[in-house]
């Protein structure tokens, strides 16, 4: 790889870490915190949140992961004859697939559902946890093939 290439690859690899940390951080303890809270404040502090997500920083960061990981996507298949570019594929299919695929497809209509009183906070916990489980899961699996991809090149 270039030098720029191992600096993009180095960005992804820590926006595949970063989000995987988020995500565990709301997995291991925030998502219990609001558990633990009366139906209509757990749900009330979730809806909060949910407002200041859709802002900058995540917005820019989820964004930019999003597009570092299209990136060595596109740069393994055109070097898929070097050593290194499945891992660096996978690894960032893993991430896009976890970071804007899940949060895409399953927690941000749960979000909106909540926000419109559509669905029970019980039922919103019992699809959103396991949908931030995998999230969590996939980021940090990316982070770890993109790590051995870039080692491999």
């Amino acid at each position: 790889m270039t030098r720029a290439w191992d600096v993009l690859a180095a960005a992804t690899i820590v926006g595949s870490g970063l989000f995987a940390g988020v995500f565990f951080a709301f997995s291991s303890f925030v998502m219990n915190g609001l558990e633990r809270l009366p139906e209509p404040a757990g749900a009330a502090a979730m809806r909060s949140m949910n407002v200041t997500a859709e802002r900058p920083p995540l917005m820019l960061a989820l964004s930019a992961v999003s597009v570092l990981c299209v990136a060595m996507i596109v740069r393994a298949l055109t070097t898929w004859s070097q050593p290194g570019a499945a891992w660096l594929l996978i690894g960032a299919a893993l991430t896009l697939i976890g970071a804007l695929g899940v949060t895409a497809v399953i927690n941000v209509p749960l979000n909106n559902r909540l926000n419109a009183d559509a669905i029970t906070w019980a039922r919103y916990l019992a699809a959103w946890n396991p949908a931030n489980h995998a999230r969590t899961i996939l980021c940090l699996a990316g982070a770890a093939v993109l790590l051995i991809g870039t080692i491999r090149r």
